[in-house]
């Protein structure tokens, strides 16, 4: 539960234009299963958002957990980093399942 100092803190980020923070939503709809992003909503501080969310996105069922996270507390990469991100890993080809030879004996799939 929120103390009255951390909602004023909270409430004192509202946006230029009045809207409240904005919180990204994540439910899990059943156990071991990876949570999905739903969608976004405004609340004053976490415990709304909670609320909000499964009012908005729960409200139906099939979902046994929920996530929120402040939108500014995600840190994303961008298109054009996707190059020096995610290609370093093309030359090392051990990293790839076809430089492993299968045994004798063992069937291939």
């Amino acid at each position: 539960m929120s103390t009255n100092i951390e909602v004023a803190a909270q409430a004192a980020t509202i946006a230029a234009d009045g809207q409240w923070p904005l919180w990204e939503v994540f439910t899990q709809s059943e156990q071991a299963a990876p949570h999905e992003h739903a969608g976004s909503l405004h609340a004053v501080d976490a415990e709304q958002a909670i609320q909000n969310a499964r009012d908005v996105y729960a409200r139906r069922g099939g979902v046994i957990s929920l996530w929120v996270v402040p939108a500014g507390a995600i840190t994303a990469s961008s298109a054009s980093d996707a190059g020096p991100l995610f290609d370093p890993g093309a030359d090392k080809a051990y990293r790839h399942p076809q430089f492993y030879k299968a045994p004798r004996g063992v069937r291939v799939f």
